[in-house]
């Protein structure tokens, strides 16, 4: 019990490396007065992580609004790519038993290939992540593939040919609906990516690959230089040829016809280029076509009735143009409606850090919202980079860019890492900081916590629970859950566990499991941590604390979060709204007291380390 005085700030030990790598909660009553009040007293508790009695104050999926009803703001993601997850069934390894296009390309110890990850090993570890906290599982592309393209496979998914039917590697169509049944019966929604950017490549030109298709003709390399429209007007267009026994091998029938697509070479990822040129020699799909915008959406239509998931990821957003966005996310959010699911919901996929980037299209593009590509950045600035937490300060200035009449900066997905840039510990292993394993533990940590407790809605990246790291980006952050039998998967060294890739990875006890689970019950324990309004408090010009208060103005209700981006301790005093506060979390587990005279909120956090705070 320790007694906190008006006008006075309680600085605190420094923390050992052991408390860094440290997954447990406090929960506190910290009272803070101001002078003309006597002194409060301080009770504390220590509580794991894991689910327990001792638990009891904190919530969890099941304590969350039924999913149909569930606003998104309410959710935690999981992002997992299926190929590289749990194997429920190893009779569709090989994929297709019937279409060759859609078979093979499965060799468990080739990175670039099918490892045979499915939708019913998915189903069984639906347990595992709901112990986890998740309320939400966004799943990469699941649709029939072009198996094998260019020496690689299509386990990513994003090479579709057919849009009615899930890759045979992944299993059936019965598997998805069992496995939305399932997750549903247990109150998480599913998500899964879709594309209308692009199709798998099968449209060729003669200029670069022969009369017949098969061959490379280009001097430059394997790509065919892109042609702008003003070089069509002239004449010196592609001429396009389907390779004999590919005519058909697209459902719907439509999508085999080349006059549905763009037809100008490879993109540069630069002007026109960027919307209308192949991505990597994907057929693009002309969405500057009314009958292809109707056709997509009846697609997605499709999908929506058949298979009744919560929302869907959005591929590749701006390499289209915009216009087809305004017509399409509207149509398919009044079409989920009209058969009963009324929080469908829908982000897309733009891959920068800018906000007048990101938010043309959840503005004029009529998206409800966006993968937040701008506090990616941001952490990496701050946590890995060792910039100054104004940085923080600058994201939040430019929130108004997403406002408008039905969205704000208060949907957008946060995220760490993904399956394109890399994991957020493979940055910190990679940083010339030269950060050692406990230090990166601890700024992973930050990290984590700013994706859960900052503006936004949290996504874990698969995988990042149990403390994988990778090579890098691509392929190389794609590693298996499953027992892996990729050699430079085996031979990275994973964070805070003695496990390897080569093990089954779904350890309960991973102490960023553990941390993650409890992030995830503190989330979902205050309303103003998901649906408050976010106001920047105190931020510095070098490392160190940033403060912000989330906010609900409908009743007041208020948290105050600060963290130390430093590795000393740090104090500072800043403006607030109320007059007491208590603690309600800190990480490391050092408890962070406070003293609130005449709205001026003193605190002093250890480094590393961040604190929660609630308006009393």
């Amino acid at each position: 019990m320790t007694t906190i005085k008006p006008n006075t700030t309680i600085r605190l030990n420094n923390i050992t490396k052991h408390m860094l790598l440290t997954a447990s909660l406090v929960i506190g009553s910290i009272t803070t007065t101001g002078c003309n009040s006597s002194a409060p007293t301080t009770q504390s508790k220590m509580i794991e992580t894991t689910t327990s009695k001792a638990d009891a104050p904190f919530k969890n999926v099941d304590s969350l609004p039924h999913y149909l009803n569930r606003d998104i703001k309410d959710e935690v993601f999981y992002f997992v790519m299926p190929d590289r997850f749990a194997n429920g069934n190893t009779d569709n390894d090989l994929g297709s038993k019937t279409l060759k296009i859609s078979s093979g390309g499965f060799d468990k110890t080739d990175k670039g290939m099918y490892h045979g990850g499915d939708l019913a090993g998915l189903q069984q570890k639906l347990p595992y992540l709901k112990s986890l906290g998740v309320s939400a599982i966004w799943l990469t592309p699941i649709l029939r593939n072009q198996a094998v393209q260019d020496g690689s496979s299509g386990y990513h998914g994003y090479w579709v040919l057919d849009f009615t039917e899930i890759d045979p590697h992944l299993g059936s169509n019965d598997d998805l609906k069992a496995l939305i049944a399932a997750a549903h019966n247990e109150n998480i929604k599913i998500f899964f990516d879709i594309i209308t950017n692009h199709t798998a490549d099968v449209i060729k030109y003669t200029e670069c690959h022969g009369n017949d298709g098969l061959q490379w003709l280009m001097e430059n390399g394997r790509e065919c230089p892109f042609k702008s429209v003003d070089e069509l007007a002239k004449g010196n267009d592609y001429t396009t040829v389907i390779p004999k026994g590919h005519e058909n091998l697209k459902t719907p029938q439509w999508l085999n016809d080349p006059k549905y697509y763009h037809n100008q070479g490879d993109s540069f990822w630069k002007g026109e280029s960027s919307v209308r040129g192949d991505f990597a020699g994907l057929d693009d799909i002309d969405t500057n076509n009314p009958e292809v915008v109707s056709g997509m959406i009846d697609i997605f239509k499709n999908l929506i009735t058949e298979f009744k998931p919560d929302g869907f990821r959005i591929d590749t957003v701006k390499h289209v143009n915009t216009e087809f966005w305004s017509e399409f996310s509207p149509a398919l959010l009044a079409h989920a409606k009209e058969i009963g699911i009324p929080q469908f919901f829908m982000f897309g996929e733009v891959y920068s850090p800018d906000s007048k980037v990101l938010s043309e299209y959840t503005t004029n593009g009529n998206l409800q919202s966006v993968l937040d590509f701008g506090i990616q950045q941001a952490l990496k600035d701050t946590l890995v980079d060792q910039h100054g937490t104004h940085k923080l300060a600058e994201l939040f200035e430019r929130d108004a860019d997403y406002l408008d009449h039905d969205s704000d900066a208060n949907l957008l997905l946060n995220f760490t890492g993904n399956h394109d840039m890399g994991r957020f510990a493979f940055m910190l292993r990679d940083s010339d900081k030269k950060y050692d394993d406990n230090e990166i533990a601890a700024r992973n940590m930050l990290a984590n916590a700013m994706v859960y407790f900052m503006r936004g809605i949290p996504i874990i990246y698969y995988g990042d629970e149990q403390g994988f790291v990778g090579d890098g980006g691509d392929q190389d952050s794609r590693q298996d859950m499953m027992p892996s039998f990729v050699s430079t998967y085996n031979d990275d060294v994973l964070l805070q566990t003695k496990a390897t890739t080569a093990d089954d990875n779904f350890d309960e006890q991973h102490p960023i499991f553990k941390q993650l689970k409890g992030f995830s019950h503190v989330y979902y324990s205050y309303p103003a941590l998901r649906h408050g309004q976010h106001k920047t408090l105190y931020s510095e010009s070098s490392t160190g604390l940033f403060a912000y208060s989330r906010t609900i103005k409908e009743n007041g209700s208020e948290m105050v979060i600060v963290f130390n981006t430093s590795k000393a301790e740090k104090q500072a005093t800043f403006a607030v709204e109320k007059g007491t506060y208590s603690s309600v979390y800190a990480q490391p587990t050092t408890q962070a007291p406070i003293t609130v005279n005449k709205k001026q909120m003193s605190v002093t956090l250890p480094p590393l380390s961040f604190a929660i705070y609630q308006a009393k």
